[in-house]
């Protein structure tokens, strides 16, 4: 009888152990850009709802936080990035995890945005514009600058280019680089910066928008937006349906109504 008693105790043990682990493993949490990648994660929580999913959405402010934290399983997949951010982040950072696109979600184009100035054709001696300081973004904005003829870069660099890799600045122009989050608010003290679509949506300056990335440039094809995951978890079929559902024709003409071009849907 103790013996039967043990056993069953043991069995008793292993199924809520079970049950802990399976109760870890339902809910995903997302760590998420307040704008537009959480809003687009709160438009789709009906669907994953409806799918069986139980997914949370933690809203991070910077492009820092939601990659050490899913690389410590704090949570599960992160939606903030593209992928060429995140493998300079691998290749720079000591992780303990590798981390992967699961899917491309979205295309956010880098657009010109009127400061102390806004005739983008007629850009003045020793203007100031600012760029996004993290490298990708950096060298799409002087990509950007350079098809407006405004400088020219060497080309052959791609988009690891800086500020080191202009060629040609005919009219003395300042780059100042910064925290991408800063460029909105800095406009008063930029003749134009270059700024990331969901920083510009977060700061309510679209209306100072001139001109911006083409959605069939190498950039869109390029820099779309990401759902981040561990390598490990990127069979598992709650990231493949998560990715789904934020593929499907609903998300999509979401994106499309919400963001009228400043956001992308692939």
């Amino acid at each position: 009888m103790k013996k039967i008693l043990l056993i069953v105790s043991f069995a008793v043990l292993a199924i809520t152990a079970g049950c802990k682990k399976q109760a870890q493993t339902d809910e995903i949490i997302i760590g998420a850009s307040p704008t537009p990648h959480a809003e687009i994660l709160y438009f789709a929580r009906p669907y994953f709802e409806q799918a069986g999913l139980k997914v949370k959405v933690l809203e991070m402010s910077d492009y820092i936080i939601p990659n050490t934290a899913l690389d410590s399983n704090d949570i599960q997949a992160n939606y903030m990035q593209h992928e060429p951010y995140l493998i300079d982040f691998n290749n720079k950072n000591k992780l303990k995890n590798h981390l992967v696109s699961a899917g491309k979600i979205h295309f956010e184009p880098l657009s010109v945005y009127a400061g102390k100035s806004s005739d983008i054709e007629n850009v003045k001696n020793g203007a100031v514009i600012g760029i996004p300081n993290d490298p990708t973004n950096g060298a799409r904005a002087l990509w950007l600058l350079d098809e407006l003829g405004i400088l020219k870069i060497n080309k052959n660099k791609g988009f690891e280019a800086t500020e080191l890799d202009i060629i040609d600045n005919p009219k003395k122009i300042t780059i100042k680089a910064m925290e991408a989050a800063q460029l909105p608010v800095s406009l008063p003290d930029l003749d134009f910066a270059v700024i990331n679509g969901n920083y510009a949506l977060g700061a309510g300056v679209l209306d100072k928008a001139i001109i911006g990335e083409s959605s069939s440039s190498t950039s869109a094809s390029t820099f779309g937006n990401i759902i981040a995951v561990k390598e490990q978890d990127l069979n598992n079929p709650q990231i493949q349906k998560i990715v789904e559902i934020l593929k499907s024709e609903p998300v999509k003409q979401y994106i499309r109504d919400t963001y009228k071009g400043v956001v992308i849907p692939f």
